[in-house]
């Protein structure tokens, strides 16, 4: 993936911990579905701008890489990231479960930057790697702990930002499941 020009088009933030999954919702949003284009990938070092276009429209994807360096510093440079921003993509790794309070975290703050700085956009939130076998390979993780999470993380949104809970998967060509 190449950084092309970063103010041509509608931006979209994707956003979360390093190690749950961001580039390979990244790679399925611009049609990368062959599995092999995942086997090699190697963390994102700061920001990844993907030029793309969609039905006609053009997006700049922001994969923000999400190591403890980067999230820091997106925090402290929130509105340069926020700027011209429309979306943004928060992905937890559900298959992470000691992490779960620092990925809420994380998402807490980046919801007090949005309240802070303003911008009008919707939030995406994927609980990824909700892959077809899961309960057999993690007995631990289970359709409560999905429904526990997606609690804990609607109790962070304010009423006035739009929002969506997924569960994705890159093992059924992306598979996503609107959360109730």
């Amino acid at each position: 993936m190449s950084s092309t020009d970063e103010n041509s088009s509608s931006k979209i933030l994707v956003m979360g911990l390093d190690n749950s999954g961001k580039t390979s919702i990244v790679l399925n949003l611009i049609g990368k579905t062959n599995l092999l284009d995942y086997i090699s990938l190697n963390p994102t070092l700061g920001a990844d701008i993907i030029q793309h276009e969609i039905n006609g429209s053009r997006y700049s994807i922001w994969d923000l890489g999400g190591q403890k360096v980067y999230r820091e510093d997106y925090l402290d440079n929130f509105e340069k990231y926020l700027k011209e921003a429309y979306k943004i993509v928060y992905v937890i790794d559900i298959q992470d479960k000691e992490r779960y309070d620092l990925a809420l975290d994380y998402f807490k703050s980046i919801i007090e930057k949005i309240e802070r700085f303003g911008g009008n956009l919707d939030i995406t939130i994927f609980i990824h790697k909700h892959d077809p076998d899961l309960e057999d390979l993690r007995p631990d993780i289970d359709e409560k702990t999905i429904e526990q999470l997606s609690y804990r993380i609607k109790q962070l949104i304010p009423d006035d930002i739009y929002f969506e809970i997924f569960t994705s998967t890159i093992y059924t060509v992306f598979d996503k499941t609107l959360m109730k």
